[in-house]
């Protein structure tokens, strides 16, 4: 039996995988040492912590309160500290209007091994129905030019238990950014963290806004077109900020 195993391992096949499979192992180790090339990313802190934002950039909003997540459940479920949940008023727009206020959520990731965290499930978990999911487009006016960012649009309905309120509807805008990237989906914001293995460093975050009203005790949601374009002038205000002020500079790195 011996003779027949060894007489198996000095087949030429089997020495010409086994070779094949040491020279591939001494070329991943060659090509980490040699050209930088990062299987596992490390860390990158923000510049500046959210909580410093400059409430006063961010006219016409006004910040009606800061909120924190007090259960630590939920906090291991969003995977990160690095976060702002603000209420905002938009003074510019009537005391009425449907997208007048805007609960506000960043959330930063500086350990690129996170899997994205969406609202399809953040929601959905918490008991809403998700009723539709569809990809926007952002134009912001930047120095001069226009910029045209994806994002994406969802549409909830309230849990059961809010059935007497007549399952009230309420939509999310939501846009990441990845390495320095804009992209509107889990799968793009992946895609971007995994594509360049000479880079040392990665991390992710998400701009997520809730546009809404209360009249008559009754939460107000905006149509998509509404909710877009109060996107658009959040987003054309709060992403010079947060790009010059806290999130890293890709491409100082």
């Amino acid at each position: 039996m011996m003779q027949d195993m060894f007489k198996a391992y000095t087949q030429s096949a089997f020495l010409i995988c086994a070779g094949i499979l040491a020279l591939a192992g001494v070329s991943m180790s060659i090509a980490i040492k040699s050209f930088g090339v990062y299987l596992k990313k490390e860390p990158l802190p923000l510049k500046k912590s959210l909580d410093l934002l400059d409430e006063k950039a961010l006219a016409p909003y006004r910040v009606v309160s800061t909120e924190k997540i007090e259960n630590e459940e939920v906090i291991k479920v969003l995977g990160t500290q690095d976060y702002i949940q603000w209420h905002l008023e938009d003074d510019s727009v009537p005391a009425d209007s449907a997208v007048r206020c805007c609960l506000l959520l960043i959330t930063y990731y500086g350990l690129p091994d996170k899997v994205p965290h969406v609202p399809e499930e953040c929601y959905t978990g918490s008991g809403y129905q998700k009723l539709s999911s569809d990809s926007v487009v952002f134009t912001l006016n930047r120095d001069g030019r226009q910029e045209h960012l994806a994002g994406r649009y969802v549409v909830f309905t309230g849990k059961d238990s809010d059935r007497w309120r007549g399952g009230a509807k309420f939509s999310v805008l939501y846009i990441f950014r990845a390495n320095g990237e804009y992209t509107n989906s889990r799968t793009d914001t992946r895609i971007v963290l995994g594509k360049n293995l000479l880079r040392r460093y990665s991390y992710f975050t998400k701009v997520e806004m809730k546009f809404f009203n209360v009249k008559f005790g009754v939460q107000m949601c905006p149509s998509e077109e509404q909710a877009v374009s109060a996107g658009q002038k959040l987003l054309s205000v709060i992403l010079p900020l947060l790009e010059k002020e806290h999130w890293p500079d890709w491409e100082k790195l």
